[in-house]
C-alpha cells in the first residue's frame, strides 16, 4: 500500500513538472515573436528621406538653416513622404516661426523640435509612418 502510494504521487509530480516545462515552452515561443527587429542600416537609408536646406525666420528675427533625414518605417512610406516634400518644408517652417534660438539650445530643445515635427508629420502619412527625425545640419545666426 505503501509503494502504491508513493508510486501515484511520483506520477502525479512528474506530471505536474512535465506541464510546468510545456507552458513554459510555450510562453518563451510566443513572446519571441513579440521581439522588435531593429532594421539594418541600409533598410533605413532606403526608407529614409533627405530634406534640402532650408533657411528661414526664428520667432525672434534670427534665422536658421538646417537639413533634416527624416526616417519611416518602410520603403513605401519614404516614397510617400519625399512627394510631400513641401508640405514637410511648411511644416518646418511653421514650426521654426514659433520657436526662439533659446528653444533650440542643447540635446532638449533639437530633440523637442524633432519629436513636434515626427508628431505633425504623422497625421500626413497614409502609408507608414515616421520613425525619426534627425537634424543632419544646423546654424542659427
Amino acid at each position: 500500500m505503501k509503494n502504491k502510494v508513493l508510486s501515484v504521487s511520483l506520477i502525479i509530480l512528474v506530471c505536474i513538472t512535465l506541464i510546468g516545462a510545456v507552458i513554459l515552452i510555450l510562453v518563451m515561443q510566443l513572446n519571441k515573436g513579440d521581439e522588435v527587429k531593429e532594421p539594418t542600416i541600409d533598410e533605413i537609408i532606403e526608407s529614409s528621406v533627405d530634406i534640402e536646406e532650408i533657411t528661414t525666420n526664428l520667432g525672434n528675427q534670427q534665422f536658421v538653416r538646417l537639413t533634416l533625414k527624416i526616417q519611416t518605417d518602410n520603403k513605401l512610406a519614404g516614397e510617400e513622404l519625399a512627394k510631400r516634400d513641401f508640405q514637410v518644408k511648411n511644416i518646418v517652417i511653421q514650426e521654426l516661426s514659433e520657436m526662439t534660438s533659446k528653444d533650440l539650445e542643447g540635446k532638449a530643445g533639437k530633440k523637442a523640435f524633432e519629436d513636434a515635427l515626427k508628431a505633425h508629420l504623422n497625421p500626413l502619412m497614409q502609408n507608414g509612418e515616421v520613425q525619426k527625425v534627425y537634424i543632419v545640419s544646423y546654424i542659427i545666426q
